[in-house]
């Protein structure tokens, strides 16, 4: 069983997927394996010079991460070619690491901040949204990346509204102190081997 788990900027999916490492369930973490096959995924590669010229790489290989940045974040349009580039690689990823776990798993996690808007939710049997209150997520990633709030605010903007996953998921995880994220997260894990979800 494939279990997607999603959450805004700074809502605790990371931690959530830690706790879910730690009892045995694998993560497959789409933000990072989007920024490794924007190096090694030859399709994607060609792809983006294709679309944004060869200035997207440097002389070594490495993602011109100024140069992308400098187009997409200027220009939704621009932002809305690179996704249809990289989403669809990150789902063939996705799809070969699954086809690489221990078949005695009873379930594999994939986690993505865009799991919906990206439409790769529709690669999992199930959807986990973390939702946190704005001003905790606000401070926590404050904290952690050093961005102003006007910064973060504008990240949060590029989501979708937190109303709008809660809508879609099939399990809430609150990460706002009135339960332990450990007790939901245990709750959770008995309930997907038990296939009672």
């Amino acid at each position: 069983m494939k279990v997607g788990i999603t959450g805004g900027i700074g809502s605790g999916k990371s931690t959530v997927c830690r706790v879910f490492e730690t009892l045995g369930i694998p993560v497959f973490y789409a933000d990072t394996v989007a920024k490794q096959i924007m190096v090694s995924d030859a399709e994607l590669v060609a792809g983006v010079k294709s679309t944004f010229g060869d200035e997207s790489y440097l002389e070594s290989g490495v993602l011109n991460n100024k140069y992308i940045s400098a187009i997409v974040f200027q220009d939704e349009a621009e932002l809305k070619k690179l996704n249809a580039l990289v989403h669809p690689a990150v789902a063939r990823a996705f799809d070969s690491w699954a086809g690489i776990q221990d078949i005695a798993l009873p379930y594999l996690l994939k986690e993505a901040a865009l799991l919906f808007e990206s439409g790769s939710y529709r690669q999992c049997d199930l959807n986990v949204v973390v939702t946190a209150p704005l001003e905790s997520r606000l401070s926590w990633v404050e904290k952690r990346d050093g961005l102003s709030r006007a910064q973060i605010l504008a990240r949060m903007d590029k989501q979708w509204p937190e109303e709008k996953k809660l809508e879609m998921a099939d399990h809430i995880i609150h990460n706002d102190d009135s339960t332990s994220v450990i007790l939901q997260v245990l709750e959770l894990h008995q309930q997907f081997i038990a296939k009672k979800f």
